[in-house]
C-alpha cells in the first residue's frame, strides 16, 4: 500500500484522545500527518501542528478553513479524523464526506438519530469510507472471539453481559472541573451522560462480536451527583435480532474501578470473555471443560487476529495500538484493499438511536423499546 495523507481536526496539545490517534495512524506507515486544524484556538492549533511537522500552510486555525485550503490540493488529505468536542461532530463530518474527503469520527457521530441518518445517506451517494472510532472493536483477542463465535465454537450465543464502569467522576467535589461538567451538561453532551459516553462502546462490542444488531432495550438511568442534569450510572438490558439476552452496566461514580471495560459471551456450547485492562487474553470454557487462556501473538489464531498482533507473545498491545488497527484497515478500504470489520456509519446511526431509546425507556420507567433507527428496522 502507498502512504496516504492524514488529517485532524481537534485533539490538541493536553487532548485525551489526540495523542492516542496520531499514534495509531502512524504506526504502520500507512499515514502520514499532512494537515490539521487541532485547536479551537487558532493561534495554538497553529502553533501546536507545526511542531509535529505539519507545514505552515496545512497548520489550519478552524475546520472551514482545512476543507477549503484541502480540498483543491492535488496532495489534498485522504482521511480526515474528527476528534473535536460532541456537538460538532455531525457538522464537521458532513462536511467533509460532501467534498469528497473519507472520514474518521470520534463517537458519537452525531447527537441526533436524524443527523446520523443524513450522515448515512450522504456517505453511501458520495462512496466514500465513513467509520466511527469504537476502537475497542479492533483489539486482536477481540477479533478472536468475534471469529470464533462466527465460526460456532460456542454454539448458538444466550447472553452478552458487558460492563464499562469506572470511578474517575465520583468526586462530588470535582464536578465544577470543565474536563469532567461537559460530558453531563445537555448543552455539549446531548441527551445521554455515561451511556453516551463509555455504555455505547459496550453495546457496540456486544453486537459486534455476537455478528447480531441490537433490536429491543429497557433502562435504568440515574444522576447520583446530585448537580448532575445527564446521568452518571445506568443499567440496560438489551436482546440481539437474533435473540440473545444481553446485560450492559456502565458507571462513571464506580470509585476503585479504573477502566472497567469487560465483555462475556455465553453460548450452547462455551463462554468466553475479555477485559480491556488484560487485553491480550481471552478466557474460553468449553462446555464440561476447563477455562483456558488464550493469549495474544499463540500460534493458530485466526488470521483476523493474528494480522493485527505487531509484537510477539507476552509482550503487552494498549489501546493505542487497537486504534492503529482501525487506521489499518481503513487504509486496505481507501484503497479498495481486502481489510478487517470496521465501525462505519451504520454503526454510529445505530449506536445513537439506541442513546436515544434508552433515554426514552429510563424516562418510562424502564419500559421495552425499540432500540433501532427507523431505516433500519
Amino acid at each position: 500500500m502507498k502512504r496516504l495523507n492524514w488529517g485532524m481536526i481537534g485533539g490538541g496539545e493536553g487532548s485525551q484522545i489526540g495523542p492516542a490517534h496520531r499514534m495509531g495512524a502512524q504506526a504502520d506507515g500507512n499515514f502520514v500527518l499532512a494537515a490539521g486544524a487541532l485547536d479551537h484556538d487558532a493561534s495554538k492549533g497553529k502553533d501546536y501542528a507545526q511542531r509535529l511537522g505539519i507545514a505552515g500552510d496545512r497548520a489550519y486555525g478552524n475546520w472551514k478553513e482545512m476543507l477549503e485550503g484541502e480540498k483543491g490540493r492535488e496532495d489534498r488529505v485522504d482521511l480526515v479524523t474528527v476528534a473535536t468536542p460532541n456537538a460538532t461532530h455531525f457538522e464537521i463530518t458532513k462536511a467533509f464526506l460532501e467534498n469528497g474527503f473519507n472520514v474518521l469520527c470520534e463517537k458519537p457521530m452525531t447527537m441526533t438519530v436524524e443527523e446520523g441518518e443524513e450522515i448515512v445517506a450522504i456517505a453511501k451517494s458520495t462512496g466514500n469510507v465513513c467509520a466511527v472510532n469504537y476502537c475497542y472493536s479492533a483489539y486482536p483477542m477481540v477479533r478472536e472471539m468475534r471469529n470464533m463465535v462466527t465460526r460456532g465454537d460456542i454454539g448458538k450465543v444466550r447472553v452478552i453481559v458487558a460492563n464499562f464502569s469506572h470511578g474517575h467522576h465520583g468526586d462530588a467535589g470535582d464536578a465544577d472541573n470543565p474536563r469532567v461538567r461537559w460530558r453531563y451538561d445537555p448543552t455539549m453532551a446531548g441527551v445521554s451522560g455515561q451511556f453516551a459516553d463509555c455504555g455505547i462502546h459496550a453495546l457496540h462490542l456486544a453486537s459486534f462480536v455476537a455478528g447480531s444488531d441490537v433490536k429491543t432495550v429497557s433502562a435504568d438511568f440515574a444522576s447520583t451527583i446530585a448537580s448532575r442534569v445527564l446521568e452518571d450510572d445506568a443499567m440496560v438490558n438489551f436482546r440481539l435480532e437474533a435473540g440473545a439476552v444481553g446485560r450492559l452496566w456502565t458507571s462513571s461514580v464506580a470509585i476503585g474501578r479504573q477502566h472497567g471495560f469487560e465483555i462475556q459471551v455465553f453460548g450452547e456450547t462455551g463462554g468466553l470473555k475479555w477485559w480491556a485492562e488484560q487485553p491480550n487474553q481471552v478466557y474460553y470454557t468449553p462446555l464440561g471443560g476447563r477455562t483456558q487462556i488464550m493469549e495474544k501473538g499463540e500460534a493458530e489464531l485466526s488470521e483476523e487476529a493474528s494480522r493485527l498482533s505487531r509484537v510477539a507473545i507476552a509482550h503487552p498491545e494498549g489501546f493505542p495500538m487497537a486504534v492503529a488497527n482501525i487506521y489499518v484497515d481503513l487504509a486496505a478500504a481507501i484503497q479498495g484493499q481486502p481489510h478487517g470489520a470496521f465501525p462505519t456509519a451504520i454503526d454510529g446511526l445505530r449506536s445513537m438511536s439506541a442513546v436515544h431509546q434508552c433515554v426514552a425507556s429510563a424516562k418510562g420507567g424502564g419500559t421495552w423499546v425499540d432500540a433501532r433507527p427507523a431505516s433500519l428496522r
